[in-house]
């Protein structure tokens, strides 16, 4: 019996986690769900699940959840803040962390996980982009595992060799006879549509995803393409990578996740439905198989696959990243903090969606050169970078 810690129990990707472990109640147990200030659903969770630890982050959403949950008889303990988030993802009873906070907000608790050498189900790409070569080398130091949750990443991994998966330290993929990773992309809502009226989309248009359903900040992410330009620095450190081994492919139908290309000319692809618990069932169960409620792919009902090459004026967000991916750390770190506060002021339509990129291309300019080599140093450039990119949204009222 595994115990398993959800950070961001609320959000699609932890409902789906819950999806699977419902399945499975023999091999796995609920240690703890964490949320930021959803009660409603966090009570319903833990009524279901019992798990012996809850958190929140709003103190007072944590004072309301123990209050429900004592009126319920349950005897789930109520924790508050973060630094609560951070104690259960290191709890010594805990065998698998499933990282899922959205954000900057998630890093700190991810790498408490890490420290404490769990098993780290990683949903949460911006603890690599913000301090990837830090967080990898905690990673080794502890001995951690990590898995990759997102579709792309978990496809590619499970496209590496075995010897490259069970690793205790990533070699490089060159010796491993890899020429390329194929990191694939839906294109999102507007794929298509006429790039000069961009500056006219709304947000009901651009958390409209055609394949996935998911949080209104990822779908945002997923139109401007930052999505993968995120994803793409969060490979470079996962798989143990330059800049050059990773080429982004346009694929609309989402049906093929992504892809290795070796040497010899062979290129090995994971395919499957556009559903996250198919990941993330077999990153719970990794090295071996457990079923997932996703139903398998019926061939025969499949249209014809596409594919193509983003366009740099219709995402310019993704060559951004991909820019910031080779200037460094520091440049990594600023951009994710632009462009967590550039889509939450489009999304509170304080500014267009064609400013997202403006914002983000200023910030990442003003911080290019900056370093950062330690945790410190990228929280501070963390925060710094967002009060300048909250500075440049008032301008742009």
């Amino acid at each position: 019996m595994r115990q398993v810690v959800i950070l961001g129990a609320t959000g699609s990707i932890g409902c789906s986690t819950l999806s699977v472990l419902a399945m499975h109640p023999q091999q796995f147990k609920v240690l703890a769900l964490t949320a930021a200030t959803q009660v409603d659903k966090l009570l319903a969770q833990c009524l279901q699940f019992q798990p012996r630890f809850a958190a929140m982050l709003c103190p007072k959403a944590a004072a309301e959840l123990k209050a429900a949950l004592a009126s319920q008889g349950s005897a789930t303990e109520v924790l508050a803040g973060p630094a609560a988030l951070a104690e259960l993802a290191a709890h010594p009873d805990a065998d698998i962390v499933m990282a899922a906070i959205v954000g900057a907000a998630g890093l700190l608790p991810t790498l408490a996980a890490v420290e404490q050498g769990k098993t780290v189900l990683l949903a949460n790409k911006e603890a690599l982009v913000m301090s990837g070569e830090l967080f990898m080398d905690k990673v080794q130091r502890h001995g951690a595992t990590l898995l990759p949750i997102d579709s792309e990443h978990n496809a590619i991994f499970q496209c590496l060799p075995a010897a490259f998966q069970q690793a205790a330290q990533r070699p490089a993929l060159t010796a491993m006879g890899i020429a390329k990773l194929l990191l694939t992309g839906s294109g999102g809502p507007f794929l298509t549509r006429q790039i000069s009226t961009l500056n006219t989309v709304t947000v009901a248009e651009a958390v409209a995803h055609p394949n996935w359903s998911m949080g209104q900040k990822i779908s945002v992410d997923s139109a401007t393409m930052m999505n993968k330009g995120l994803e793409f620095i969060e490979a470079r450190w996962l798989f143990n990578c330059a800049p050059a081994d990773i080429e982004v492919v346009i694929h609309p139908q989402s049906i093929i996740h992504s892809m290795v290309q070796y040497t010899d000319g062979s290129v090995l692809a994971q395919l499957g439905q556009p559903d996250m618990r198919t990941p993330i069932a077999h990153a719970l169960a990794f090295p071996n198989r457990i079923s997932s409620p996703v139903q398998p792919l019926d061939f025969s009902q499949l249209a014809n696959f596409s594919f193509s090459k983003p366009e740099p004026e219709r995402y310019p967000n993704l060559y951004l990243a991909i820019a910031a991916c080779a200037a460094g750390q520091g440049a990594t770190t600023a951009l994710n903090a632009a462009n967590e506060v550039a889509v939450a002021a489009f999304i509170a339509e304080q500014i267009r969606f064609t400013d997202i990129v403006r914002l983000n291309e200023k910030c990442l300019a003003h911080f290019l050169n900056y370093a950062a080599r330690s945790l410190d140093d990228i929280v501070a450039l963390d925060f710094e970078a967002r009060a300048y990119a909250q500075q440049q949204v008032r301008t742009l009222n």
